[in-house]
């Protein structure tokens, strides 16, 4: 009975929708071809509509650039790669890790990460470092720095191997042929 219900509701609704414009249903049939892909194509080229399966038809491989291929994703955690991670997103550019302690129960740290662009540049990352720091009763108080000596260092680390790694990148993409030429004989 729920679906019937819904199902009069919607048809309702679509009705209502087709027949707010103001005109009568239907069309001119001479100012639309008669051939129904004609038309379907004359309707997507005015913006009167879509084709779901063009998005699957034209999508023979994907368009996704791969983590590994940006430098200063890379970079980053390769610097930090001893800390445990909470979380690496990379379509949401940040990177949080865990809290941790260099033999030191009383003191810890924490990263996050966050990336502003793709481009290997020293306004790119935005770091944040937090600090806790707990007494002998294990209560504990934590504070955050962005601006300190440590988050100054660690931002210019992930930069020069993020160099590197755009160097190397370059120098892959660009290599000239080196083989057989015409002329040539062993």
């Amino acid at each position: 009975m729920k679906i019937l219900k819904h199902f009069t509701i919607f048809s309702f609704l679509i009705l209502f929708l087709n027949g707010c414009n103001g005109k009568l249903p239907g069309a001119d049939a001479r100012k639309f071809p008669p051939d129904p892909k004609l038309r379907v194509k004359k309707n997507i080229e005015e913006g009167k509509g879509f084709r779901l399966m063009d998005s699957f038809e034209n999508s023979k491989g994907t368009n996704f650039e791969f983590a590994s291929s940006n430098e200063l994703w890379r970079a980053s955690l390769d610097i930090i790669d001893f800390m445990p991670l909470t979380s690496a997103n990379y379509s949401g550019g940040v990177i949080i890790t865990d809290w941790y302690s260099d033999n030191n129960p009383q003191e810890h740290i924490k990263l996050t990460i966050r990336f502003l662009s793709n481009e290997v540049r020293s306004d790119a990352l935005d770091i944040k470092i937090f600090y806790k720091k707990c007494d002998t009763r294990n209560i504990c108080k934590v504070s955050e720095k962005s601006e300190g000596n440590l988050s100054k260092e660690l931002k210019k680390e992930i930069l020069k191997l993020a160099a590197v790694y755009s160097k190397q990148k370059k120098e892959k993409e660009f290599r000239p042929y080196r083989g057989f030429e015409f002329g040539e004989r062993d």
